[in-house]
């Protein structure tokens, strides 16, 4: 049975920092791509980045420069390092895997429950 479960997050002003870490049981995380999403309250889950299973990163052009994605193959986890965060970064963050990495939610068979991240002003 796959198991994504996604930590971190929390409440932090404008600025700041957080690390989500994504703890992936009943797959290989270096065997899947791995990626983050967000979903803000009335809005579409949208695509954050991703790691492929070779490790080359891809991120929304929203987040570049300012969030960044590892992997530790050791503790079968990934990580979003968000840095700079603004007000609108605000949503529930998600970590998702599959087979290659895609940009529409809807490919995703395998999803984590979410961790709230709220960025104040």
């Amino acid at each position: 049975q796959v198991q994504l479960a996604e930590s971190g997050g929390g409440l932090v002003q404008a600025g700041g920092s957080l690390r989500l870490s994504c703890a992936v049981s009943g797959l290989t995380v270096s065997n899947y791509a791995m990626a983050w999403f967000r979903q803000a309250p009335g809005k579409e889950r949208e695509f954050v980045g991703g790691i492929r299973r070779s490790g080359n990163l891809a991120y929304a052009d929203s987040v570049k420069g300012r969030y960044t994605i590892s992997r530790d193959n050791g503790k079968n986890s990934v990580y979003l390092q968000m840095n700079g965060l603004k007000p609108e970064d605000t949503a529930v963050y998600y970590c998702a895997a599959r087979w290659v990495l895609a940009v529409k939610s809807e490919d995703y068979a395998h999803w984590g429950q979410g961790t709230q991240v709220t960025v104040s002003s």
